[in-house]
């Protein structure tokens, strides 16, 4: 019997936006606003840190049915909770040096108005990535704004696909017939249609993680209902 596909409405969208923010302890419900059109989740309203920033953008790609999201979401810091630059500036080398994945010497932080800009080269997209995730969920930051570059070992870009096919492959994380996966220079294009966010974001992860890959182009559409 054929599988009847039904996709959701825009109200239905909303209400379970809403509900998985106030199933999601990081953020509390009445903080954001939700608006929904055409599948794309706008949100509103005002937070004390970034880190609930992110928790409510994430909250909403959780959501099936949505395709984008549109984050006005505003950080303002309680004057009494409010940390210098200074101080900011401390946590955030300290964030660096006690991570052990993160190549600190070679990373380098601004810090004006909360917000945390990231300077300096690494060897791979991984060590980017984690930078940033170190720093983004300390007290005080408003923003990051990361301008690591990345500097990868030179690797065959035929020998670089084929990890990442074997890889997503392996993982069913993709099917063949859905995913174009294109290497130039290390700079990996990916092409096609996912189901959901999290799909993307499990594609996205395992190509930034492959050896050689300085950066990703994502392509990728998200169409629920296909």
């Amino acid at each position: 019997m054929a599988t009847i596909t039904i996709s959701k409405t825009d109200p239905q969208i909303q209400q379970d936006v809403l509900r998985e923010l106030r199933w999601d302890r990081r953020v509390a419900e009445t903080e954001v606003g939700v608006t929904v059109r055409e599948g794309i989740v706008a949100l509103s309203g005002t937070v004390d840190s970034f880190a609930k920033k992110l928790a409510a953008r994430e909250a909403a790609h959780r959501v099936a049915g949505v395709l984008d999201v549109a984050d006005d979401v505003e950080v303002k810091l309680p004057g009494v909770f409010t940390r210098t630059d200074a101080d900011l500036a401390r946590a955030v080398r300290n964030a660096l040096e006690w991570d052990v994945f993160i190549p600190d010497t070679k990373i380098r932080s601004t810090v004006a108005n909360g917000w945390v800009t990231l300077d300096g080269t690494v060897d791979s997209l991984l060590d980017r990535d984690d930078a940033e995730r170190a720093v983004r969920r300390l007290h005080g930051v408003r923003g990051v704004i990361d301008n690591i570059a990345v500097n990868a070992p030179k690797v065959d870009p035929a020998r670089i696909r084929k990890s990442i096919e074997e890889t997503l492959e392996r993982r069913a994380d993709r099917e063949a017939d859905r995913i174009d996966v294109r290497v130039i220079d290390g700079r990996v294009t990916l092409e096609g249609r996912v189901h959901s966010f999290p799909e993307k974001e499990a594609i996205l992860g395992t190509v930034r993680n492959a050896p050689g890959v300085q950066a990703v182009n994502d392509n990728l559409r998200i169409e629920p209902y296909f």
